[in-house]
């Protein structure tokens, strides 16, 4: 069972990675308080633990660079409360190609301290102290988007008589307390020098303007100037772009994957386990009676498509939710490897053969039984792992992209690959039908798979190179770009652009951007600076909208709006 258990670790460790990459590098923090208990009317110190995965570091709080995002602590200081400093730890020198001066930055792991005081009227009790900490994360080649992590401290104030001083947190006495920085709010980071950029309040307050605009179209990623022009002529002419659930498409899909699910019964690793399983189960010729025999085919198949029909679930809802699961450059380099892997298995470079392991299972005395098939049933689903593993991935990744868009109907698709599956051993059960015999055809059928699954690998090898290069990108040259659009006429205040267009009648291009979107730049650079793109746009208020944190507000709440999931996103409005 060595192979198997080596093949359904691949698969989960492929899963797991993706499922990790979705989101950008997440920052672990840890509250500390330097007592356990203190008095009302005096100082308070606290800390925060920070710890990012290995490899990477963030800004520090005053980068070098002003173009860089630098770390920042923001507390909220509830009534009663005075923040008094704010110490960041010393910045380490990192040399970086391409960097005329080494970078300031924190390592991976990082305490940040912070001072308060206490009003005298504070009432005994737990104050809670909420603040945020926002960073980018980056490693050696490449930065990531800019994240916010909202947390609280929590301070136990006791009446003096009963405030001891009790031991002190050690944490603490490494932060040089006294020499810190008073404290500020949240940098905007990356705005363009020189540009009228809308505040945070004001654009929050525009998304109640949008309710006054027609959302003409959406369209997001890189599109050369042919693309966008016809993206603005369907929008001006009310062209929809037919879906793939739009009208017969959910039907036709449907249809696709529930006869994906009964071919797979043809390939290799499933077929000749047949007879031996209806043995085991106690179907087919043993079964008695036909009725009997459908009873126990009904169980095996049903347990098969359980088991896709589960592990695609919880695929989808563990990786879907954050996105859409190609999203991730690393799960698509993953899944690229799978297949090549699975791909040579085809051909048989590579030799995974799980049906001799289906010589371990001999008929007993509970055979025949509902459980015995169903839980036949199941561990067939995953003995014949190396034949249909690629194509139960690829179901479920079209699924899970699928669900991000917010198709729920999507969790049914991996369910209904295994429903293919289950269909024939009914049928078998009873006795009702006779099976292909195996034959040089099997050959030729799992070598067709092959050519598939290495197509199929090809093309995420090709996406995973794409997602990485996108995020090759000087954030200097995004904001200069940005610039140059806005002396063209360009807006940066959301709600500026949509007063005027409000004013004039005037429909409303809005391009969200930021500094780490590579395609950002390109898009300016090349389509957005096409003379017959210019033109087409002659009449449109235009905006630059920066969605550098798409987690913070405003720029969370306006790509939701418009059901943006990716950097850039155009959306096309007419005023009502």
């Amino acid at each position: 069972m060595k192979k198997i258990a080596l093949v359904l670790c691949v698969i989960a460790l492929a899963t797991a990675v993706g499922h990790a990459q979705l989101r950008r590098p997440k920052a672990d923090v840890v509250p500390l308080v330097e007592r356990a208990a203190v008095a009302a009317g005096g100082p308070v110190r606290l800390a925060l633990k920070v710890s990012l995965p290995d490899g990477l570091h963030t800004q520090s709080n005053r980068p070098r660079d002003p173009l860089l995002i630098p770390t920042v602590l923001t507390i909220d200081a509830p009534a009663g409360v005075t923040v008094d400093e704010v110490v960041y730890p010393p910045a380490i020198d990192l040399k970086q190609e391409g960097q005329e001066q080494p970078l300031a930055v924190f390592e991976r792991a990082f305490t940040v301290g912070a001072q308060v005081t206490l009003g005298p009227a504070a009432p005994a009790g737990d104050l809670a102290v909420p603040a945020h900490l926002r960073y980018q994360a980056c490693d050696a080649n490449m930065c990531f988007a800019p994240a916010t992590v909202d947390f609280q401290w929590t301070i136990r104030i006791v009446a003096p008589p009963d405030a001891a001083d009790g031991p002190r947190n050690p944490a603490f006495d490494a932060i040089g307390f006294g020499r810190g920085e008073k404290p500020v709010g949240v940098a905007t980071g990356g705005a363009p020098a020189g540009a009228a950029q809308g505040s945070p309040l004001k654009d929050a307050d525009a998304l109640a303007e949008l309710d006054g605009f027609d959302v003409l179209a959406t369209s997001g990623g890189y599109l050369n100037a042919a693309e966008f022009q016809a993206f603005i002529h369907h929008a001006e002419s009310g062209v929809k772009e037919p879906g793939l659930f739009e009208g017969r498409g959910p039907i036709a899909i449907l249809i696709l994957v529930l006869i994906g699910g009964l071919a797979l019964n043809l390939t290799p690793c499933v077929l000749p386990m047949i007879p031996i399983n209806l043995a085991i189960i106690g179907a087919g010729a043993q079964a008695g009676s036909r009725g009997r025999g459908f009873l126990l085919g009904s169980a095996y198949g049903g347990a098969m498509a359980l088991v896709y029909g589960v592990i695609g679930l919880v695929v989808i809802l563990t990786a879907g939710t954050f996105g859409t699961i190609n999203s991730s450059p690393w799960f698509n380099a993953g899944i690229a490897v799978l297949f090549v892997v699975l791909g040579l298995a085809m051909f048989d470079v590579l030799m995974i053969d799980f049906s001799r392991y289906s010589s371990g299972f001999h008929p007993g005395a509970g055979r025949g039984t509902v459980a015995l098939a169903f839980t036949m049933g199941a561990v067939a689903a995953l003995l014949a792992g190396a034949c249909v593993a690629p194509v139960v991935i690829q179901v479920v990744l079209f699924s899970s992209n699928l669900y991000a868009t917010g198709t729920r109907i999507a969790l049914g698709l991996p369910f209904v690959l295994g429903l293919g599956m289950a269909l024939p051993w009914p049928i078998v059960g009873a006795g009702l039908a006779s099976l292909p015999r195996p034959g040089v055809w099997m050959v030729r059928v799992k070598q067709a798979f092959g050519v598939f699954i290495f197509a199929t690998a090809l093309y995420y090898g090709y996406q995973a190179y794409e997602l990485f290069s996108a995020r090759w990108v000087d954030p200097a040259a995004v904001k200069a770009s940005v610039e140059e659009q806005v002396k063209a006429g360009w807006h940066t205040s959301l709600a500026e652009g949509l007063g005027v267009a409000a004013r004039e009648h005037k429909p409303v291009l809005i391009d969200m951007w930021a500094t780490w979107c590579k395609n950002c730049l390109t898009m300016d650079k090349t389509t957005l600076a096409d003379p017959a793109v210019q033109s087409a746009l002659a009449g449109y208020v235009k905006i630059k909208f920066q969605a550098e944190s798409p987690d913070e507000e405003p720029a969370k709440r306006v790509m939701q709006r418009f059901g943006a999931v990716g950097l850039p996103t155009y959306v096309i409005l007419r005023p009502k």
